[in-house]
């Protein structure tokens, strides 16, 4: 099927997200789609689906103007739309959520869920991922709904299939074969636009880039022709140095901020070791090494067994959350729109609440000190908006990162644990984000990032340590880091050797 999209603009108000936008997608080509936060990436592709009507252009498929006016429209014409917020309803089934508003009836009009069931396992069984359709979606972790998601733009016939952000809660198992079904399914002529801020994926799965910057198009060609610079480049008009990373001064301090003793959970077992203020230390292993156990763990979300010290004091095993942030524990984490934010609270309440729940002693909220504190971290941070009376869900990936980095700052919290703190975040911003975990730790701020990326880790770690089944495998020096050792220890290359000598 080709596809073009000719002039397409989008307003809201008086702003305008996507600019006279060309675009033509070849049937079984994948397309790259590049730009930073707020470029109109998503914009564009949510007219081309149907969420949204084109203020002006014009969309043609083989030829022939089509009119994409809603999401079932676009469905019906073979367009598939994966978004990047899971969409999922947590009280279904994983095949009452894929076969959602599209159900097989049955004789005498009813549910035939033994058919639906079967088609789900036929879909699961070609990606060759074990998800029981009957489960419900609420049990399962953010990387099985991801993958329902997926499964579900697969499950019925189609043309094109948008797909934004779809890796961000994958494993490199689950990413590969994401990549091999993509790969079949071009030879059978199944276009594809794919939406990452990973330059490898764009590299190793798109044929051609088309780049978007402030709503316009700003360039496009194949891939072949360019290298990562390049497109970084493209996307944010400026370069981008990681040279200035290379000498990051080591600010740590004497004085132990966090202390960790044999602690064991779900997942995890034994883990020990001390973080020092001003430290940055990377915690990393492969999908299901404990990785993110061990993190909720650090954080109360998750019961355990060893000890915790904050500045000396213990924390208590049963105290739960409240008490890890009174003992000046903070965390950003991992699945921002499900873990980190609240979609209906205003950006003013959901950087707020840490301090409310900690600090705060009186009975009513002061208007005048909730503007202070919003505009004492909107310039510490550089966080993008005029209206914090708007919902957080206004702002973009990175600038609601943002606002949960302030609103543990407001906490006055000093040992801050990162847990995949540049997921769903453009190249630019993700620069941002490293310099501000640099500057804190300067400021004596003792930090746990706990990230799966080579990159991320190289330049802001001051050592590592890689997980490898739930124990810590080895760690790392800075200058030790490098890609091939941390795959190394996370495969647990070192333990399996030493079994078979």
């Amino acid at each position: 099927m080709l596809t073009e999209m000719k002039g397409i603009v989008k307003d809201f108000g008086p702003v305008r997200a996507v600019d006279h936008v060309d675009i033509t997608i070849h049937p079984g080509e994948v397309i790259g789609l590049l730009g930073e936060n707020g470029a109109g990436k998503t914009t564009l592709m949510n007219v081309l689906a149907g969420t949204f009507p084109p203020d002006e252009g014009e969309i043609f498929i083989d030829g022939k103007k089509a009119e994409v006016t809603s999401a079932l429209v676009a469905m019906k014409l073979g367009i598939r739309f994966i978004h990047q917020e899971i969409s999922l309803c947590n009280d279904l089934r994983v095949f009452e959520n894929m076969f959602l508003a599209e159900e097989l009836v049955g004789t005498g009009g009813l549910l035939n869920k033994k058919e639906m069931i079967h088609r789900c396992a036929e879909i699961f069984n070609r990606m060759q991922v074990d998800i029981d359709p009957n489960a419900l979606v609420w049990t399962l972790q953010s990387a099985e709904k991801q993958l329902v998601e997926i499964a579900r733009a697969l499950l019925f016939k189609c043309d094109l299939i948008i797909m934004d952000e779809p890796t961000t809660a994958l494993s490199t198992k689950d990413i590969n074969r994401l990549f091999e079904l993509i790969r079949q399914l071009k030879t059978e002529g199944v276009s594809f636009i794919y939406i990452s801020h990973k330059m490898p994926e764009l590299f190793e799965i798109c044929d051609t880039y088309y780049v978007m910057r402030d709503g316009k198009l700003i360039a496009h060609g194949k891939f072949a022709d360019i290298d990562e610079q390049k497109a970084t480049e493209l996307m944010i008009g400026r370069q981008l140095a990681d040279e200035e990373f290379l000498g990051k001064p080591y600010y740590g301090q004497e004085e132990v901020a966090l202390s960790v003793r044999n602690l064991s959970g779900n997942g995890f077992q034994d883990i020990s070791f001390d973080l020092h203020k001003g430290e940055i230390l990377a915690i990393t292993g492969l999908q299901g090494s404990g990785r993110d156990m061990l993190a909720d763990a650090l954080f109360g979300a998750e019961d355990y067994t060893g000890t915790i010290q904050a500045n000396g004091v213990t924390v208590k095993q049963t105290s739960g959350i409240i008490d890890h942030m009174k003992h000046g524990i903070a965390m950003v984490p991992r699945a921002r729109k499900e873990r980190g934010i609240h979609n209906d609270l205003s950006i003013y309440d959901n950087l707020s609440m840490a301090f409310l729940n900690t600090r705060f002693n009186g009975l009513l909220i002061n208007g005048k000190t909730e503007k202070n504190r919003f505009t004492r971290q909107k310039q510490a941070l550089a966080i993008k908006t005029d209206q914090p009376n708007n919902p957080i869900t206004s702002l973009s990936g990175g600038n609601q990162q943002k606002v949960i980095l302030g609103r543990w700052l407001e906490a006055e919290a000093d040992i801050l644990l990162f847990d995949n703190p540049t997921q769903g975040i453009d190249v630019g911003t993700k620069f941002e984000i490293y310099r501000l975990i640099i500057d804190l730790a300067k400021a004596g701020k003792a930090i746990i990032v706990f990230s799966s990326e080579y990159p991320e880790i190289h330049k802001v770690a001051d050592k590592c340590i890689v997980l490898y089944k739930g124990r810590i495998n080895t760690t790392i020096k800075r200058e030790d880091v490098t890609e091939m050792s941390i795959m190394y220890y996370s495969t647990g290359a070192n333990v399996e050797a030493q079994k078979n000598d």
